[in-house]
């Protein structure tokens, strides 16, 4: 497929009534792992995990080093990927069309809940990018109304992340991320205040299963940082059976 047929592709899987599962990977050899497996309709990268990789804290890695390996996964992989660019480094539109460059077909830009005028900018400006490349770019438009509500009522930071993803989806958004442990309730109210398959979530432990999410009417579900830890936790609980004079099991198998 070209990058503009991926791009169509990926937004079709966001509006299909199936939730949308995007296993998150951070290099080469993670993507190809998870595009082998015949349920990968799509991948998209862990922005915390790949500045990880690199020595850096979440949010801190620079956008060139960041875009090499969205370059590196999407050049390795035959399936739409779509990326976690942070906020977008201070130039969304411009990211965008660097992230369609690499390869990208979506991506994830936090508003880290800058004034609302000005996110809705940066998502215009991210649009506008993807139509000057000729690509249906599937933003995935990401509220921190949530998680850096800090101590204000859950209601009052529901009702923040509705009006941003109303904006959000009225400037040209795919669909609106929130992240978060959201139970039942809350993701009913989001659902119905932002619209049926226009709400994305995140699978951290403690959420409810795609399953779930997808009877509420929640367009997709990823996992950001914690498919890496998964595989860091199993690498970590190896090195610690070999110490104590394990061996390799023998159901590993040759991935890379």
């Amino acid at each position: 497929m070209t990058v503009a047929e991926k791009a169509k592709t990926l937004v079709a899987l966001h509006r299909a009534p199936e939730i949308l599962r995007v296993v998150n990977v951070w290099d080469v050899v993670s993507a190809q792992a998870v595009a082998a497996l015949g349920e990968t309709k799509a991948l998209a990268t862990a922005g915390h995990s790949i500045a990880a990789t690199f020595g850096y804290a979440d949010g801190t890695i620079p956008r060139e080093i960041m875009l090499d390996m969205v370059s590196r996964i999407a050049s390795a992989v035959d399936v739409p990927v779509t990326a976690d660019l942070d906020d977008g480094y201070g130039d969304a539109g411009e990211t965008t069309r660097l992230a369609i460059a690499a390869g990208a077909v979506g991506a994830n830009i936090e508003d880290r809940l800058k004034p609302l005028a000005e996110s809705v900018s940066d998502v215009a400006a991210i649009v506008k990018a993807g139509e000057a490349e000729g690509v249906s770019f599937a933003l995935n438009a990401r509220t921190d109304a949530i998680v850096r509500g800090g101590d204000r009522p859950l209601q009052e930071s529901i009702a923040d992340a509705i009006e941003r993803g109303r904006a959000y989806l009225d400037a040209g958004a795919t669909t609106i991320f929130v992240p978060g442990i959201l139970d039942a309730d809350v993701t009913r109210q989001l659902v119905s205040g932002i619209g049926e398959n226009r709400v994305s979530v995140i699978g951290l432990p403690g959420a409810l299963t795609a399953a779930e999410y997808e009877a509420l009417g929640v367009a997709r579900i990823s996992y950001g940082p914690t498919t890496q830890r998964v595989a860091l936790t199993a690498l970590q609980d190896l090195a610690s059976s070999l110490y104590a004079d394990g061996v390799i099991p023998a159901s590993t198998r040759a991935l890379n």
